[in-house]
């Protein structure tokens, strides 16, 4: 009887281990920030601040600059920049406000005509960009001050000469939909939570913690949507192949221009949402909102493992940078440093990120 033939193994090709294949993870850097940052603040903050309520307390305000974050990253993963989103945030708040509040339009139509709006702004964008070549930074920085600009002369336009608009919450009272963008979800589970004791109450026996704030879930459910995309759909693979190398993509038959100008669609509409979360929240919208959340956003996507060339990056990480952020931002106030040493962290997580990134890139490339 012959012996069973063994397979030819290949001497070119070597096993990866699971360590070196984790190295080359974009999102590896963000998630060992978080866990130096969480580190920081469980030795050097005010035990509340991993409470419930104080937990609730940094992820609302990293929610809502993941919102932008994850945007700005899937963008950054094509090849592309938007600075334009701050004023985004203003611009698509004063469209939001004078549909509901000058329109008496309900949220049913008031929400899709804003993110139409935001969207037609980012198509201009990207048809520019890729029409004239110019790099996206140039294109969209001159939107920052565009959108700025019309944000101000419109509010003063709407208002008989306010930069703010109020009123937005009486507009929505009773329109159910308000329910899915402001306020907190679950609040009937955390009362009963609070009624078996499980969680902290007021001397009322109200819970202290109401529910989730509605950011949060958005903030999730982007997150995973874009990850899905990215990781688990032909479009993911355009994506990255757009970023990493546009002429070589279209050659392969990539609708390259059709995929960057969806994500300038992508991320104007992710500025949108944001704003209307806000400014239901608030119950007004005014022309400084969303200011300089342009840059922050994309430290966020550069501590997230984003590449500043493109072709690389996660929308995980952008969702942990961004939790980053806002643990920083509301944990320092948990201690007793000053808080204007957030600017000097920031920049210092910014530097950290690009050098940790670059190393990661030429790594995977083989670049010496």
């Amino acid at each position: 009887m012959s012996e069973e033939a063994t397979p030819a193994v290949d001497e070119r090709l070597k096993e990866e281990s699971v360590i070196a294949h984790a190295m080359k993870r974009p999102e590896l850097g963000a998630v060992a920030g978080l866990i130096l940052v969480t580190l920081f603040f469980a030795v050097t903050a005010d035990g509340s601040m991993f409470t419930l309520s104080g937990t609730f307390n940094f992820l609302s305000p990293g929610a809502q600059l993941g919102i932008l974050a994850i945007g700005a990253a899937m963008l950054m993963i094509g090849g592309e920049f938007d600075l334009s989103i701050g004023s985004m945030v203003a611009f698509a708040g004063m469209v939001f406000g004078a549909c509901v509040v000058n329109m008496d339009m309900p949220l049913a139509l008031a929400i899709p005509l804003t993110l139409a709006a935001a969207g037609l702004v980012g198509s201009v964008n990207g048809y520019i960009v890729m029409r004239t070549g110019l790099p996206s930074f140039i294109v969209t920085l001159a939107f920052l001050f565009i959108l700025r600009g019309l944000s101000l002369v419109g509010l003063k336009w709407v208002t008989d000469g306010s930069t703010q608009l109020r009123g937005v919450r009486d507009a929505v009272e009773g329109d159910a939909l308000a329910s899915f963008f402001s306020g907190d979800a679950f609040s009937g589970l955390f009362g009963w939570l609070a009624k078996i004791g499980l969680i902290d109450t007021f001397k009322s026996g109200s819970p202290k913690v109401p529910g989730v704030p509605i950011e949060l879930l958005w903030f999730l459910i982007l997150a995973l949507a874009a990850t899905y995309l990215l990781l688990r759909t032909p479009v993911g693979n355009w994506i990255f192949a757009a970023g990493g190398d546009a002429n070589a993509a279209a050659n392969s038959g990539v609708p390259v221009r059709k995929v960057k100008i969806a994500l300038f669609v992508f991320t104007a509409c992710c500025a949108a949402l944001l704003a209307i979360i806000q400014v239901l929240d608030a119950g007004s919208t005014d022309a400084r909102r969303g200011f300089q959340k342009e840059f922050e956003a994309i430290i966020a996507a550069v501590i997230g493992g984003c590449l500043l060339t493109g072709g690389y990056g996660s929308a995980i990480g952008a969702f942990f940078g961004s939790i980053i952020f806002g643990m920083v931002v509301i944990g320092l106030t948990y201690t007793n440093f000053d808080q204007d040493w957030f600017q000097v962290f920031l920049g210092t997580m910014l530097l950290l990120a690009v050098v940790f990134n670059n190393a990661i890139r030429k790594r995977v490339t083989g670049e010496r």
